[in-house]
Order: C-alpha cells, then structure tokens, then sequence
C-alpha cells in the first residue's frame, strides 16, 4: 500500500469539501448528525437487537430440543399428544408428526442473515439429530422441522420467540428525528448564511455604483455587526465621493471663468504671432479640466441599459478613425450586455483614442464568455508598455515617460478612468501583449 502524504491528503480533502458558506454549515451541522444517529444505530444492533435476538433464538432452540426429546422417549401418539397440549398451553408452540418424511433439500433464508445464522447456531448447538427451518413462508411463525426416526417433528413458532420484532420501531423513532434535526439544523443556517449573503450583494452593488435603499441588518449579532459597519462604511465613502466631486465640479467650474474671458479676449484682440498657440493652450486647459471631473465624478449615479455591444464597438469604431487610424471591428451579431451607456462609451473612447493615438491600426473585438458576461479587446500595432509597467499605466496622473500613455494632450487619466469603469461595472481590465505587435486591453464584464 503506497503512503500518501498528509499534505496531498488534505488538499485531496479540500478540494472535495463544499466552497461555500452554506454548504460547509451545512456539512458542520448535518455530518455529526448522522455520525452520530449511525453510530447509535450500529450500537443499538450490536449490544442490544443481537443479544436479544440471540437469547430468544437460544429459548426457542431449548423448547424444540425439549419436545424432540420427549417425543424420542416415548415416540408413541399418546405421548406426542400430550407434548404438543404442553408446548401449545406453556410454550406456544404447534408441534405436530409428518410420518415418514424426510426434511426438505431446498434452503429459503430471509433478508436479513443474522437472524437466520442466530437460529440457526442455536438450533445446532441444543439438537443432535438434523434439522431444517425457515423465517420467510409465514409472516408471523418460524417454521422449524427435526429429523425423527419415523417422520419429521415440525415445529411451528411464533416469529417473536425467535426475533426482536420491535427493531424497525426504534429505527423510524431514530430516523424520524434525525430528519427533524436535520430540518431544524437546515431552516436555521440558510437563515443565517441568507443574511450574509444580502450583505455579500449589498457589498458587491455598492462597488458598481448601485445602492439598495432596502438594505436592513438582519441576522445573528455578529453578522449585524458587519452589516452595520458596512453602512456606516458605505455612507464615509459616499459622501467622500460627494464631496470629491462637489470641490472638483466647483473648481472646474470657477476656472472656466476665466478661460472662457482669455478666449473671449483672444478672439477681439487683433492677430499677433501667438494667438495660434495661446489658443490651443486653452484648448488643452480645458480638456485637462474635463478629464480631472470626469474621474472625479465618474458615472456611477447612471442607470444600466441593454446595450448592443456591436454598435458600442462600431461607434468607439468611429472616434478612433478620426484619428488617423485604419480600425477593425469584430463583434458577434444579437451580443448584447447591461451596461451604463455613457460610462463604457467613455472608457472604450479613451482605449481606442489611446491606441490609435499610438498605431496606425487599431482592432476592436468581443465576445461572450462562458460565465455569462462578455471580453471586449483593443488591440494596436504601437510600442506597447513593458509588462512590468502593466499596472502603473493604470494609476491616476500616469504618464510613462517611454511608453504610449504620454501624449501632449491628455493628463495620464485615460486608463484609470477605463478601469474605474470596468470596476464599477463589477468588471475589470487588464493589459497584454497584442498578436499585432501592439498592447491589448482586455476589459471583462459579468453578465
């Protein structure tokens, strides 16, 4: 037998045990239950229905043995009369003479073998001459028959002489109970795991953006706890988001005054050398200030719409040409997805601008996933980002400096802005290297 490492063992036996909270409660609860009703059960055949059984067989054996004997003694019909008035009125027992007969060849056994090897060793060990019984003709009797001289003694018994009737009993009380527990133990942790699973969803809809105004703590103390901690939590957070976006949206708005005075100022002033420039400085200005609210803000005050993702990726499609960029769009027909409009539109404006800002041809893809969401890619054939630097690009305020996240006109939020998307669709996005040579963003949403 070859050893097996208690290691291997126990990832053996964890990879077989239940992942989720409710299926291991269960298994907590449920496993001991029948441990233990098994245990029980097995005990109870063991030390008390065998024993019983075996002393009643050993009785019924002694009271055969008694008429057999008697009967050899005096192996007259007088005599056989009187034992079998004895063994009717004392033993109940219908003893009763076939005359020459022999015992029958054929063996009929019950179901279950024990009762049959008890009576059986019993029978063996009190009678000398041969005999020969059966436990399944009659219901209610145990037919038993000696070998005689002139014929064969049969013996006909009640069953409860031989066997422990009671037996099945005992076992619809054990089983009737344990499926009582076992109901109790089952209504009692789904409301429990039920209660941390409305936090789960709670927890998970806040980080897309959503809020479930019909979220009440419910639940043992300590899932309350966390419930509570978590609204309380929610609400920092909030109105930190709030805050953010107030103080940015004010900023943004006090410094458009005067950007739209110098505009205004450059417009009615006579031509000079720098006009040219001074303008496109305030052009960037204002799209720095854009950017800055955008993440600030973000979309997640959106409601989700179904969406035709083939005409998602034709009109990201169509930004990107503008570039500059020769664009391929591949999207499967009737592929549609739940998503905020606005905010994807935003994110995969800011991939496909960013590739085509970086290559000459840009490829947008999707398709269905087998978990039920969908994978959108945008591929290049630019530089790319060195793989050490796949999750620096996607920090606010990141701008690379050999890589195609600088550009002169953006302020390094582009793919920040995409992920944050991406998070709060309950997705995410992630950079690789592109069969085009390129980089590829790969963005996952659920279904």
């Amino acid at each position: 037998m070859r050893f097996v490492p208690p290691a291997v063992l126990g990832r053996f036996i964890k990879r077989r045990l239940p992942a989720s909270l409710w299926g291991r409660s269960l298994l907590i609860i449920v496993a001991p239950i029948l441990i233990m009703q098994g245990a029980v059960t097995w005990a109870f055949f063991d030390a008390h229905w065998q024993r019983v059984t075996a002393r009643l067989s050993e009785g019924l054996a002694g009271d055969i043995a008694w008429a057999s004997e008697s009967y050899r003694d005096n192996p007259t019909p007088q005599n056989l009369a009187v034992i079998a008035a004895r063994a009717e009125k004392s033993m109940q027992l219908s003893v009763a003479l076939i005359e020459d007969e022999r015992l029958p060849t054929e063996q009929r056994r019950g179901r279950i073998g024990i009762v049959d090897r008890t009576l059986e060793q019993a029978l063996a060990s009190r009678l000398d001459q041969p005999f020969w019984f059966d436990t399944t003709r009659y219901p209610a009797y145990v037919d038993i028959q000696v070998q005689e001289p002139n014929g064969v003694l049969r013996i006909i018994a009640p069953r409860e002489r031989a066997v422990a009737t009671q037996a099945h009993i005992f076992v619809l009380w054990l089983t009737i109970a344990t499926v009582l527990l076992m109901s109790v133990a089952i209504l009692f942790i789904r409301n429990q795991v039920r209660a941390i699973e409305r936090l789960a969803e709670a927890a998970e809809a806040f980080g897309r953006g959503e809020i479930q105004p019909r979220f009440k703590p419910h639940g043992a103390r300590e899932v309350r706890q966390a419930a509570t901690a978590f609204l309380a939590m929610r609400d920092r957070i909030q109105r930190h988001i709030d805050q953010r976006t107030a103080l940015l949206a004010s900023v943004s708005h006090d410094l458009r005054t005067p950007l739209t005075r110098l505009r205004l100022e450059l417009a009615l002033a006579p031509p000079f050398k720098r006009q040219t420039a001074m303008k496109g400085d305030l052009d960037e200005m204002e799209h720095m200030i854009d950017e800055y609210l955008a993440f600030a803000r973000g979309e997640a005050g959106e409601a989700a719409q179904v969406i035709d993702v083939a005409a998602l990726l034709a009109s990201a499609g169509d930004d990107a040409r503008r570039s500059g960029a020769e664009v391929q769009v591949e999207a499967p027909e009737g592929l549609k997805a739940t998503l905020r409009p606005i905010a994807i539109r935003r994110a995969l404006n800011n991939l496909a601008g960013n590739a085509a800002a970086h290559g000459e041809h840009v490829r947008l893809s999707a398709r269905a996933l087998a978990s039920g969401g969908i994978e959108i890619a945008v591929e290049d054939d630019g530089p790319g980002i060195p793989e050490e630097m796949h999750e620096e690009a996607f920090a606010p305020f990141s701008r690379l400096d050999e890589s195609r996240n600088q550009n002169t006109k953006g302020v390094g939020l582009g793919l920040a802005i995409a992920r944050d998307v991406a998070r709060g669709h309950g997705g995410d996005i992630t950079l690789d290297r592109s069969d085009m040579g390129g980089l590829k963003a790969l963005i996952r949403l659920p279904g």
